[in-house]
């Protein structure tokens, strides 16, 4: 019974220890949050009806939440005019989100 009970305290000990440590290293890793990564480009080339466009959009506002500083390029490489609207859409409802022409894009670079 004496080994059993040695046995919990010592599993209980290393797993109170082992919590400790991980908090104190989350804490000190993370206290800054995340640096800012500057002229980080998401950039989506768009041709034709871009019938995948919306959803492609937001996987890029989804991946741009885990890199800050990224924005957001639509490249338009011939564009119809409904999907050009929906473009410009929904790069005015984005913050660091752009429309551009291919040749535009070696000025953002």
């Amino acid at each position: 019974m004496l080994l059993l009970q040695d046995g919990v305290l010592a599993f209980l000990s290393a797993v109170g220890l082992t919590t400790i440590v991980w908090a104190t290293a989350g804490a000190l890793l993370h206290w800054g949050g995340r640096p800012a990564i500057p002229g980080l480009l998401l950039v989506l080339p768009l041709r034709g009806e871009a019938l995948a466009m919306e959803a492609d959009v937001r996987e890029l506002r989804r991946v741009q939440g885990g890199l800050p500083g990224a924005k957001i390029i639509l490249a338009n490489c011939g564009l119809t005019p409904d999907a050009q609207a929906l473009a410009q859409y929904l790069t005015d409802r984005e913050k660091n989100a752009a429309l551009v022409s291919p040749e535009e894009i070696i000025a953002e670079i």
